[in-house]
């Protein structure tokens, strides 16, 4: 697969006889589910398959899909613990303040004097709040993504300025 795709979704089950699937949206705009008319289904990206959406609905937190060529329980069976992905072109537009994770990810790290100390290698959802893991040669940092610590993030120029990194280390 050769378009760049970012998950929304994970297909948990079939529902019912003629192929819809029950998905776990794992977006901050589940309801996007009801607009959008193609998604991408696989394992991972690099194998994943283009789908029309026929129909699609959402209750109680899922949404349940029926794709086109998907018109069985067999079928439908086939596509649990698949991701479902959508392409760069679909995602919502975020403001100012937000960002995606795959533009998190892969930030320069740098302390509050400038000083380069790594990079965020993922970032962890935990109860309380998110968790930069961040990569600093062979160790690997973790630090709470909350104001206290984070003292600015700039997609566009690559970079996120921690306050207190010593404190990590």
């Amino acid at each position: 697969m050769t378009v760049e795709l970012y998950q929304v979704g994970l297909i948990l089950k079939p529902k019912g006889l003629k192929g819809e699937v029950k998905v776990l949206p794992v977006t901050d705009f589940p309801e996007s589910f009801l607009d959008r008319k193609v998604f991408y289904t696989g394992r991972d990206g690099e194998q994943a398959v283009r789908r029309t959406v026929l129909h699609a609905v959402m209750r109680k937190g899922f949404a349940y899909l029926l794709f086109s060529g998907v018109d069985s329980r067999e079928k439908a069976e086939a596509l649990s613990g698949s991701m479902v992905y959508v392409d760069r072109d679909a995602l919502i537009p975020l403001p100012p303040d937000r960002a995606y994770l795959h533009e998190i990810r892969g930030l320069k790290v740098v302390d509050d004097s400038g000083v380069e100390m790594g990079v965020v290698h993922d970032v962890l959802q935990m109860p309380a709040h998110e968790v930069y893991e961040i990569k600093c040669g062979n160790r690997v940092i973790l630090v709470p993504a909350i104001e206290e610590f984070v003292e600015e993030i700039a997609i566009a120029e690559g970079y996120m300025v921690l306050k207190r990194f010593e404190e990590f280390l």
